[in-house]
């Protein structure tokens, strides 16, 4: 069918005021997911197949993302061509303009891609501000989009230290929290990276005072349930002093989420999905594509 279309999709948002990235059941529609806007965004565009979006992680209340992705399939009617992928962009950001959703680019894949299960990496940020005595006192711009500590300073070198040992392929049980999965997932990741670096205010360079920011990067082919915030607590807690690097490892060899300390977990506002990574030939297959839908789109015009 010329007027069908597989697209993967990148897009970010501000996840304060959404219920995570997934779709919420209809009886839970307090607040609605992230998926659940970006399905409705794709209905106004009056496909005629049923709307069905699959995304590629799936953050939780209050995680941001500067980079998620997610495939759909999309049929126009009266034998229109599929939309160039500029143009679907500009059309679902139109209908997204009233949330803090936004698509940042688009590409046409073959029907049998999966933007989950395709996905070679994913890499997590947790931003961390230091010596600002209440949260009121953050910028605007930085406020609920960090964790802020009272802490004037974090031991740095004990962190890197208890993050070098997370990196590699282990069983991460106890960084994993309870949930329906558990059962069916295996808690074996191999992770990439474990990084502490400096980082910055969003405005630090109009801001009056400068703020100390830290990130800690994460990156995985997957994760488990909450590992990301609760590996970020875990070194946190290192460097505060609340736990040692030793008692840190003790913690990942135990291979129990009931090892893990409670109350030790990173809050959800500081960490940000920043970046899903798939394969070149991916993308040149995609590539392809819009080509062929350039040519169909313009052989239909004569």
């Amino acid at each position: 069918m010329h007027n069908w279309a597989r697209y993967l999709v990148f897009f970010q948002y501000i996840g304060t005021n959404y219920r995570g990235a997934v779709k919420v059941p209809p009886n839970q529609l307090v607040r609605k997911g992230v998926q659940d806007h970006l399905e409705d965004a794709i209905r106004r565009l009056r496909p005629l197949n049923p709307v069905s979006l699959s995304i590629s992680s799936r953050t939780d209340t209050g995680v941001h993302a500067l980079s998620n992705s997610a495939h759909f399939d999309l049929q126009r009617n009266n034998d229109k061509p599929p939309f160039t992928e500029d143009i679907l962009v500009e059309a679902l950001n139109f209908h997204l303009k009233a949330e803090q959703i936004r698509i940042t680019r688009a590409h046409r894949v073959p029907n049998d891609f999966h933007a989950r299960f395709r996905a070679r990496s994913r890499t997590y940020v947790y931003r961390i501000a230091l010596g600002i005595s209440h949260h009121s006192l953050l910028p605007l711009t930085d406020r609920d989009l960090c964790w802020n500590l009272r802490n004037q300073k974090l031991d740095v070198g004990a962190m890197r230290e208890a993050a070098a040992l997370l990196v590699g392929t282990q069983d991460f049980s106890s960084f994993r929290a309870v949930n329906s999965d558990i059962h069916f997932k295996s808690p074996v990741k191999t992770l990439n990276v474990a990084s502490v670096q400096p980082g910055s205010s969003f405005v630090h360079a109009h801001f009056h005072r400068e703020i100390p920011f830290w990130e800690l990067t994460f990156t995985s082919r997957s994760f488990l349930y909450k590992q990301v915030r609760r590996m970020t607590g875990a070194l946190v807690a290192v460097g505060r002093g609340q736990l040692s690097v030793p008692q840190l490892q003790d913690i990942l060899e135990a291979r129990d989420s009931l090892a893990y300390p409670q109350g030790l977990a990173a809050p959800a506002h500081g960490l940000f999905l920043t970046r899903v990574n798939y394969s070149e030939m991916d993308l040149q297959l995609s590539q392809q594509t819009s080509e062929e839908q350039f040519t169909s789109s313009g052989n239909s015009k004569d």
